[in-house]
């Protein structure tokens, strides 16, 4: 399953939230798959360019939003980064030292979770045991991953028959107790109603204080500044602006992003 990864997630350090990314050369701190280098990437379906030649780095210990549109490119971004598509053209690398076992240190989770036709412990329990993790261990961590994000009174219900904010945090869960180094989500709360968002938001912000490197996507730009560190703007497939999240919604460098912002730009 593509959302599973396993890896040992090492704290950052505090972050600067108005900071911009970091370039190439400057330190990036301890030793794991990060830094993630994007080079000139594009990717094609029948001849139909849907990502458009991105360059983009990803650092460790960031909360990175991929923001645009719906349809602009975001999602597809998203997957060429985890690696679940590869590039038409271009290269994605992962520059830190344990970048070629990249696969094995990350994990994804999608706006409609992949969920197994068992309860809230067992798919976590599952996930702990296709991942070597002794039988004897799997369910004092998937009780200690149900109860990071709520859940540990649900942990024998169906997960089939959870709300949606429940399955999204249960697909969190079972992400935490794999322990990613980078966790990328696909527009988390998207279909979510206020509280459940609310309490998802409430997630994604814990496992980043506790480390973990967030990339996710989203349209919704309350949903960025209250999440982004960084801010890279994608329209048409195309990255036109990249930068600190406070810079970003402050004072934003390209027409493209001026009119997002303003709820003028076009599909």
């Amino acid at each position: 399953m593509a959302e599973l990864g396993l890896t040992n997630r090492k704290g950052q350090g505090p972050v600067d939230p108005d900071a911009p990314p970091a370039k190439a050369g400057q330190e990036t701190g301890p030793g794991g798959i990060l830094p993630l280098e994007l080079d000139a990437v594009s990717y094609e379906v029948e001849g139909r360019r849907l990502v458009d030649g991105i360059s983009l780095r990803l650092n460790p210990g960031r909360r990175t939003v991929l923001l645009g549109h719906n349809g602009a490119g975001k999602s597809i971004t998203l997957r060429l980064c985890h690696g679940l598509l590869k590039p038409t053209s271009g290269e994605v690398r992962w520059l830190g030292p344990l970048g070629r076992n990249a696969r094995e240190h990350q994990a994804m989770v999608f706006q409609r979770p992949v969920l197994l036709r068992r309860s809230a412990l067992a798919n976590i329990t599952y996930a702990l045991g296709l991942k070597g993790i002794p039988a004897a261990k799997r369910t004092g961590l998937a009780m200690e991953a149900l109860g990071r994000v709520g859940l540990e009174s649900l942990a024998r219900t169906p997960a089939r028959v959870l709300s949606g904010g429940e399955q999204q945090r249960l697909a969190l869960a079972r992400a935490w107790a794999l322990d990613p180094e980078v966790l990328f989500l696909d527009e988390p709360t998207a279909s979510l109603d206020p509280a459940a968002a609310r309490k998802v938001e409430e997630t994604i912000q814990g496992f980043h204080q506790a480390g973990m490197t967030i990339v996710l996507t989203t349209h919704d730009m309350a949903e960025a500044r209250r999440l982004a560190d960084d801010v890279y703007f994608i329209h048409q497939g195309k990255l036109w602006e990249q930068s600190g999240a406070a810079g970003f919604f402050r004072n934003p460098r390209t027409r493209e992003a001026r009119a997002f912002l303003s709820g003028e730009l076009p599909l």
